[in-house]
């Protein structure tokens, strides 16, 4: 479920938590990070995220691929279990996942992230993006092109930048 955000106290940072195996979800961290500087909204990427590090005053950006049969990358797997202890109905967040749809497991582990934050009570700004690698072998460029669309068309950009959940 995607909440929509009600208008309050000024925020304007984002937080980029990567789950990575092999680079390519690094390389989309870096292309998201690129297009926030360029909505100057302060962002920060986080390749060993831990949940004592990150602004529960900022939106989380979780960036993740899928490993083996459905597994969170091995950088994100104590992220993942700090999760699950976390009371997260404070904090906003975007999930972008990338997978390869020839397989049944095709971004679960952007899908087992999302669900976790939604049972820890934590509100979904948008709707999440997966990225199919057999469609998009450049995940950069369509992660940072679709970021730009939400960020001019439905002004997300104001949404990060001036966002309060409300408790």
């Amino acid at each position: 479920m995607v909440s929509r955000l009600d208008i309050g106290k000024h925020v304007s940072a984002v937080e980029i938590i990567v789950g990575s195996m092999l680079g390519a979800t690094e390389y989309v961290a870096d292309a998201l990070a690129e297009k926030f500087d360029s909505y100057d909204i302060s962002n920060h990427i986080h390749l060993n995220a831990d949940l004592a590090d990150l602004n529960p005053q900022a939106t989380w950006l979780l960036c993740t691929s899928t490993h083996g049969a459905g597994d969170l990358p091995d950088n994100i797997q104590s992220f993942s279990a700090q999760l699950q202890q976390a009371e997260l109905a404070h904090i906003r967040y975007l999930i972008i996942g990338l997978g390869d749809s020839s397989y049944d497991t095709f971004c679960e582990a952007a899908k087992t992230l999302h669900r976790l934050m939604q049972e820890r009570g934590a509100q979904c700004i948008q709707e999440p993006l997966f990225i199919d690698v057999l469609h998009h072998p450049i995940p950069e460029e369509e992660a940072a092109a679709w970021l730009d669309k939400k960020l001019k068309e439905e002004d997300l950009a104001s949404a990060i930048k001036n966002a309060e959940v409300n408790p």
